[in-house]
């Protein structure tokens, strides 16, 4: 996977590739859907939501440049396997998610796995977590239709927010760096993401 899905297609960054080598997907992914769980797509994993697509996990890993040692915030835990992604390369890890079902079984699996540094919360990520305030990083593994003003907010100094930006059904992904405390937007590729909900997000 990591030879044909991401290296062909433009990952470079080595922190990311080796985290993809590390990490065993198909413990990500419901029993049943196994046999595809190294395939180049998303995957359903309940409650309407999905694992994503393994380059689009890079891709979007790779924009936060992440050097090691950050304290990063992703909203949206599905699956855990962003997590567990960011885990190997972050000395911390918080990642919320609305669906307490998802949360569970994502820690159980990622506790299962031996990660200790990754906090679970269950709330409305579109607010972020403002607790754990500055983060050195910030992903949104969901849609939305602009970027959540609090999580403009939480970001530090010269650190980048990913997520996919535009309509409910087709988004654009966007990196914002925070630069003397204003955002500078910058597009990459277009992607397809279940919708972000939320107060900052789209309405349940």
């Amino acid at each position: 996977m990591v030879e044909s899905q991401l290296v062909s297609r433009g990952i470079k960054d080595e922190k990311v590739l080796e985290a993809f080598r590390k990490v065993p997907r198909h413990e990500f992914v419901p029993e049943n859907m196994r046999y595809a769980a190294y395939d180049d797509g998303a995957l359903p994993i309940g409650s309407g939501q999905t694992i994503s697509q393994p380059y689009m996990v890079a891709v979007m890993t790779e924009l936060l440049k992440l050097k090691g040692g950050e304290k990063v915030l992703e909203v949206g835990t599905g699956s855990g396997y962003q997590a567990a992604i960011l885990a190997e390369i972050c000395r911390k890890v918080i990642t919320i998610e609305r669906f307490q079902a998802l949360s569970d079984g994502a820690k159980n699996i990622l506790d299962r796995l031996g990660y200790d540094n990754i906090e679970f919360i269950v709330s409305d990520g579109t607010e972020g977590y403002a607790e754990e305030t500055p983060y050195d990083a910030i992903i949104v593994t969901a849609g939305c239709p602009d970027i959540p003003q609090p999580l403009a907010d939480q970001l530090a100094e010269g650190s980048h927010l990913v997520l996919p930006v535009g309509e409910r059904y087709l988004q654009t992904l966007t990196v914002a760096t925070k630069e003397k405390g204003k955002l500078k937007i910058e597009k990459s590729i277009g992607c397809v993401f279940v919708p972000l909900v939320g107060k900052y997000g789209w309405p349940g």
